[in-house]
């Protein structure tokens, strides 16, 4: 049974989206698979719409009044995919075990129980350095740090190993650390300088696969299903895929894992030579209307999931409102939201019917690659 953490420090980086999909993604590929929520926020077990009225807190918890084991627990998700809830309760735990002796095995202890159940069970971390990472570490092989494109996910990094090398030297328990690229937008110049820091600073701890920008992979949270069950076509799914398939070649002893072979570099050169091509074909779309009287005027359409944030706030000068984003070559549907209402392109006649009785407007960008 391989056992697996997913944990960064940081939040706001992919942990519990790629520890709900790569569960999934592992289980499609045929591989008996438990999903541990060891969040107290709870956030993988509320995304799956699992029951945490029994929880890894009455596994764990010497003084609840409901003892369990962890089979008691365990919730059926999909084939071979299973899931074990948390609840807020989890977050107790580090002070009710405070001055217990090797409160640090805990979840290695009630993992033995299912050793012969599962062939990879993935461990959805607090965003903490606390007593339940800890446990997880500990019970843990393989740790895969998930880093978006920010300074401060990579210095999450730092901290972790920190933990990492102390559980390695102080309990003598070897495991392996990742880090894997997530929410990458190749639209984003940005994306590929940090790209390029990762690599050099990570580059025998990185993971070939890189998980890309997706509005998919949030849609698919807010309905409580994985990326694969939502849309098995998009790009977050084919990303989670990849994932999975990677980490059952290292498993199988496919890949190196003591040092970057020259195909994992040959591999990471393809990628981002892959993805500069992408950029290449993106073209810089300025969106502008009049509207003098307006307090605020926000553009959004298909470009980016029709959402609405300070990444689409227009600017105002005079009596007219702009903003110029990156778009990808192809047709695109947008309105303008002026105060709250959504109108179309007044100077823009070319439209499209929106299935709701309504229309856009449609920009049409060129590909000048």
């Amino acid at each position: 049974m391989k056992i697996i953490s997913i944990a960064n420090q940081k939040g706001g980086c992919g942990k519990t989206t790629t520890a709900i999909n790569l569960v999934a993604a592992l289980s499609a590929e045929g591989k008996r698979t438990l999903l541990i929520d060891l969040d107290p926020q709870a956030h993988a077990t509320l995304g799956l719409n699992c029951d945490d009225q029994n929880s890894l807190y009455n596994v764990i918890s010497r003084i609840t009044p409901r003892k369990l084991a962890i089979k008691d627990i365990i919730q059926k998700v999909d084939k071979n995919f299973d899931m074990a809830p948390s609840n807020i309760l989890l977050g107790t735990l580090e002070q009710e075990l405070t001055d217990e002796i090797g409160r640090e095995m805990k979840l290695t202890e009630i993992l033995v129980d299912i050793k012969d159940d599962y062939d990879h069970v993935i461990i959805d971390c607090a965003p903490s350095l606390g007593f339940l990472t800890v446990n997880a570490i500990r019970a843990s092989h393989e740790v895969i740090i998930p880093v978006e494109m920010s300074r401060f996910s990579v210095q999450g990094v730092d901290h972790l190993m920190d933990i990492v090398n102390l559980i390695q030297e102080r309990l003598n328990h070897p495991v392996v650390a990742r880090v894997l690229v997530t929410m990458f937008d190749s639209r984003l110049r940005h994306s590929f300088s940090m790209l390029t820091k990762i690599k050099g600073k990570f580059k025998e701890m990185l993971l070939d696969t890189i998980i890309h920008v997706n509005v998919k992979l949030k849609e698919s949270a807010v309905m409580g299903k994985t990326v694969m069950a939502y849309d098995k076509y998009c790009r977050g799914a084919k990303d989670y895929h990849s994932l999975a398939r990677e980490l059952i070649l290292r498993q199988e002893g496919k890949k190196d894992l003591s040092a970057p072979s020259l195909k994992f570099t040959t591999r990471m050169q393809e990628t981002i030579e892959h993805e500069l091509e992408d950029i290449q074909r993106v073209v810089s779309v300025t969106f502008a209307i009049n509207a003098p009287e307006a307090q605020s005027v926000y553009v959004s359409g298909s470009f980016n999931g029709w959402t609405i944030n300070e990444s689409c706030r227009m600017q105002k000068q005079g009596g007219r409102w702009s903003l110029s984003l990156p778009l990808d070559a192809g047709s695109h549907e947008y309105q303008f939201i002026v105060d709250g209402r959504w109108q179309l392109d007044p100077v823009n006649k070319r439209r499209v019917g929106n299935g709701l009785g309504d229309m856009n407007s449609v920009v049409e960008v060129e590909n000048h690659a």
